[in-house]
């Protein structure tokens, strides 16, 4: 039988949100709720109860309330959520007025520290969302971000918000032509933008790319340049004016957010763009609003007496969600820079001082520390620490184990997955219950999931496909330029008919009800016809002393595909017959003779998307003669080189 890593106390479960959720719901429909699997069943059965008693329990700022929850739900794609309803995003995130102390703090890699408190991010808010109005920008118009993670870029997407403008933004590590393939398809007449940023001790001028996304986007007639880390000049950018001068020093008076329909957009949202132009999925106020609040507040635990901080860029949907927690009334860090320097504490330093109870990062970065052997919890005392938040890839048994050895013992860590197509999650932590070593918990409430084989068919202890199968707001509206939405349909429901197909390879758990992810299903490895996920070869290769990362792809080969493996090891390391052997050995003990690599190769990068995840697809394409295409979409594209001049020992 399996032991739980972590089990909740009870004063825990007594005092969480969730717990105050099943008690609301239980009064309203008149029953009981025994736990979290019976409110979820009812989430799931329920549909437009269940989304309507969340609206309740958050007591949505609204001008008029929703006349239905939902149209039609066998419309998927297609169903239209909250009719009638009118509202605005922005004000639902400045709705905490009372709240004491910071509600918005900045932390810099270089030692800079900023904090707003509830007047003082309002004013900024309200007096960029007038400028913007005064610039002609209207209801449905794209405002855009190529900014680091500062509080102006929480402002200007709330400002944004306010006026009823679309946001879209990517991070300054971006780019430009990457940049231009992003957001100069949604056509946006406001660019917001950064005199620089820092990373790794190093300062970096932003003013020449951005000058370069100016040019190349035509629709813009104002570039908003904030001061960071530059000389506070707009030198070389079109159109370009300083923030300070934009906004004026007046707030302006009697200032009214925009009141919109529950399904105007919010925000587009773009695919990482590894195998061509990024998708742009466009996503409505009310539809994040509500699932952003579910997962904040319930799944995550998180409200007016929390302080979140996560590792993250305005390139990745948990920008979006971290912003999210203001509307929780929950105080925002934001941390801009590498979180390794000067040295590898400096991230958990900042945790202590500013006693954050809530820290989101990758599985990469709690793999890097692992091999490292660093102890966070031996660097920083970790006091208000009460949750830990883990996404971006598969978590190894190893890294959940090292979350309770070297971080702390009673935390509870919340394994999350879903995407940028939803902004949010499919599968979550859920803090009254035990968390299982290499498993998210359980499905999110509202998200009915399930795994399919590859007949379409529901199975438990087996891998295969995740998929949804009910509509749920926080899914697209639509593809931006899709006009008759064709690429929004292949996207998702080419396969499964009338059921959303996520590209995650699966597990579900019948003894713990709990989740594995095994990595993307497109990048499921098949030797021989027997599916693989390529999390599995990597949670036992990160077990091998030396091994810093790996990349495994399928390479079509004889008529079958053979695995190649791509190791990447600490500096001066060797990847020898003897380190070779090792790695064979555990695969074939620890998983199973078929997990085995016919090659390995050392390689001395890992290419990556923006958002840090592995981009096995352009390795995959590169050494089966396909294009790699959109190099620019990755972190790190000169990593491609690396596996091109493999190429010849690949194809003999």
């Amino acid at each position: 039988m399996k032991q739980p890593l972590w089990t909740p106390s009870p004063e825990r479960v007594a005092r969480s949100n969730l717990t105050r959720f099943m008690r609301f719901a239980g009064e309203r429909c008149g029953r009981t709720f025994a736990g979290y699997d019976e409110l979820y069943r009812w989430s799931v059965d329920d549909i437009p109860a269940f989304w309507g008693v969340l609206w309740d329990f958050f007591d949505i700022r609204c001008s008029r309330r929703f006349d239905r929850v939902v149209d039609d739900l066998s419309h998927f794609p297609g169903a239209h959520w909250f009719e009638g309803a009118t509202l605005n995003y922005a004000e639902n995130m400045l709705r905490f007025s009372d709240k004491k102390g910071p509600v918005l703090v900045f932390r810099g890699e270089n030692q800079a520290r900023r904090e707003y408190d509830y007047a003082g991010l309002r004013s900024q808010v309200v007096r960029l969302a007038q400028a913007l109005r005064r610039e002609g920008v209207k209801p449905g118009d794209a405002v855009a971000g190529y900014l680091p993670n500062l509080p102006e870029t929480v402002i200007a997407m709330l400002a944004a918000s306010a006026i009823g403008a679309v946001w879209c933004s990517c991070a300054t590590d971006i780019g430009p032509l990457a940049a231009i393939d992003r957001l100069g398809q949604v056509s946006p007449r406001v660019l917001v933008t950064a005199d620089g940023y820092y990373y790794k001790g190093k300062r970096f001028d932003v003013l020449p790319n951005a000058a370069e996304i100016a040019r190349g986007i035509p629709s813009l007639s104002r570039v908003v340049v904030a001061h960071y880390a530059g000389d506070n000049k707009t030198d070389g950018v079109p159109g370009a004016v300083l923030w300070d001068d934009y906004l004026g020093e007046n707030d302006p008076e009697g200032f009214a957010f925009e009141q919109l329909p529950a399904e105007h957009p919010l925000v587009v949202m773009f695919s990482s763009g590894t195998t061509g132009k990024p998708k742009c999925m466009v996503q409505s106020a009310a539809g994040l609003l509500l699932n952003q609040l579910k997962e904040l507040v319930l799944q995550g635990d998180i409200d007016e007496h929390s302080t979140l901080l996560y590792i993250t860029s305005c390139s990745w949907m948990m920008w979006n969600w971290q912003a999210a927690a203001l509307g929780a009334g929950a105080t925002v860090v934001l941390y801009d820079g590498n979180p390794a320097w000067p040295d590898t504490g400096a991230i958990w330093r900042v945790l202590d001082e500013e006693k954050v109870t809530a820290f989101g990062l990758s599985a990469s970065y709690i793999h890097s520390l692992l091999t490292q052997g660093f102890r966070p919890g031996g660097a920083a005392r970790l006091d208000a620490l009460e949750t830990v938040l883990q996404t971006g890839s598969a978590l190894s048994d190893e890294g959940f184990a090292y979350v309770y050895r070297e971080i702390k013992q009673d935390v509870h860590l919340s394994s999350i997955a879903g995407g940028t197509d939803i902004n949010g999650c499919f599968a979550t932590g859920i803090p009254i219950l035990p968390v299982y070593s290499g498993e998210l918990q359980r499905p999110g409430l509202g998200m009915k999931i399930e795994c399919y084989d590859d007949a379409g068919h529901p199975v438990r202890d087996v891998q295969g496909e995740l998929v949804c199968e009910k509509p749920a707001p926080p899914m697209p509206l639509y593809f931006w330029n899709d006009p008759d939405g064709k690429r929004y349909h292949d996207a998702y429901f080419g396969v499964y008919p009338g059921v959303w197909r996520h590209g995650d390879y699966v597990l579900f758990h019948s003894d713990t009800g709990g989740i594995t992810f095994y990595g993307r299903s497109d990048s499921v490895l098949k030797p021989s016809g027997v599916r693989i996920g390529t999390a599995e070869i990597y949670n036992q290769v990160a077990k091998v002393p030396g091994v810093v990362d790996s990349l495994a792809i399928g390479q079509n080969y004889h008529d079958d595909q053979r695995i190649i493996l791509f190791v990447q090891l600490q500096e001066g390391m060797i990847l020898d017959a003897q380190k070779q052997k090792e790695i064979r050995d555990i695969l074939r003990h620890e998983a199973s003779p078929r997990h085995v690599p016919a090659l390995m190769f050392q390689v001395s990068d890992i290419p990556r998307t923006m958002n840090g995840k592995k981009v096995e697809s352009a390795v995959t394409n590169m050494v089966n003669g396909r294009n790699v295409t959109n190099r620019d979409a990755l972190e790190n594209p000169g990593s491609l080189d690396i596996y091109e001049a493999l190429l010849p020992e690949l194809q003999k």
